[in-house]
């Protein structure tokens, strides 16, 4: 049985939001100056999460249950802004598991037709700071894998355990 809170505390509790009408007009709902073209852009665009993505997760469980562990959502290095979705501190290694979209996969990056200019320079942007953080962890001996959002999960498992094994037969051969 459901908890229900008493006919007070329902009386004066503020309306839920997702509940109140939505308007359909970008400019009352997103302000004057939204960036999005229309509100079905805008509503796209603020559900794409920045974060525990689904082929990040299921990568992650698939480690975990190969009992292989590491940090999630760390910054493998002080100083360095980049925040990798999976770190392994004493393998060094920080893993990314990047959007194609946002990322820019050599396989299945678009350019979007409307707001042309603003997501060319945004995508621009978005892949050099990407080699700039890269650059930054090898400097500081870090290894770095990029993974796809588009590749299996299978090939994601096996390119991290791969790399793991690699950096630790160098570690060895030293």
């Amino acid at each position: 049985m459901a908890y229900r809170l008493p006919k007070r505390a329902r009386e004066t509790r503020p309306p839920n939001p997702s509940t109140a009408q939505k308007c359909d007009t970008v400019s009352v709902a997103a302000g004057p100056h939204s960036w999005a073209s229309s509100l079905g852009v805008r509503r796209s665009m603020q559900s794409n999460r920045p974060r525990d993505t689904q082929p990040e997760v299921l990568l992650r469980c698939s480690l975990h249950h190969a009992g292989i562990r590491f940090f999630k959502h760390t910054r493998p290095v002080i100083g360095v802004r980049c925040e990798a979705d999976l770190v392994f501190p004493r393998k060094r290694l920080a893993v990314f598991v990047d959007g194609c979209f946002w990322h820019g996969c050599p396989l299945h990056a678009t350019w979007p037709a409307t707001n042309r200019e603003f997501w060319q320079q945004k995508l621009t942007r978005n892949r050099a700071r990407d080699r700039t953080y890269d650059r930054a962890l090898v400097d500081a001996g870090w290894h770095v894998l990029r993974l796809w959002e588009h590749m299996s999960l299978v090939d994601m498992h096996r390119s991290v355990v791969e790399e793991l094994h690699a950096i630790e037969c160098t570690s060895e051969s030293r």
